[in-house]
């Protein structure tokens, strides 16, 4: 079974008339790629079930637990994304149905995010959802081969240059650390 993309599967033959060293390395890198190329698109999928994006569903996520609700700059910061990507985000969750926009009653500069009861319900909903999904991903990896897997993928991680410049690894709402 191939499981590679054809731009990868082209670079690996190109790379193997030449005889360049370690290609075996550079197949376990595109193999990678594939796979998480290969979770990003069945999560789409399922999130576009629910008239979602990743960057929608994190926001939810993270009103999720918010009793008195976020910032703008609050949901920005925790998200790791712009103001302005924040923006349009919010603008699609309001429009759905998903989150309301309230100014402050002391001070009207500033904006409350907080979720509907549609967004508590559907982010509840997909949080489990997701959560289990991702737990079928790793269904035949003992437990022992899961931390195996994370102390290799930190040890790589280390090799590039965001690792390698002493940044940790993104962390995400689903990460087992």
């Amino acid at each position: 079974m191939n499981w590679l993309e054809q731009k990868h599967l082209a670079l690996l033959d190109g790379a193997g008339r030449r005889q360049q060293p370690d290609l075996d390395k550079v197949r376990l890198c595109f193999e990678l790629l594939a796979l998480g190329a290969a979770i990003d698109r069945d999560c789409a999928t399922r999130l576009g079930r629910h008239r979602l994006s990743e960057g929608k569903f994190v926001l939810l996520f993270l009103l999720l637990d918010a009793g008195d609700g976020l910032s703008p700059h609050q949901l920005a910061e925790r998200a790791g994304v712009t103001r302005a990507t924040i923006t349009g985000l919010l603008d699609g969750l309001e429009r759905d149905g998903f989150v309301v926009r309230a100014a402050d009653p002391l001070d009207r500069r500033r904006v409350t995010v907080r979720l509907t009861a549609a967004g508590r319900e559907t982010a509840a909903m997909l949080a489990d959802e997701h959560s289990r999904w991702i737990a079928t991903l790793f269904a035949d990896v003992t437990a022992a081969e899961q931390q195996q897997l994370s102390r290799l993928l930190q040890r790589i991680w280390l090799r590039t240059d965001a690792g390698h410049d002493g940044q940790p690894p993104p962390a995400t709402p689903f990460s087992p650390t």
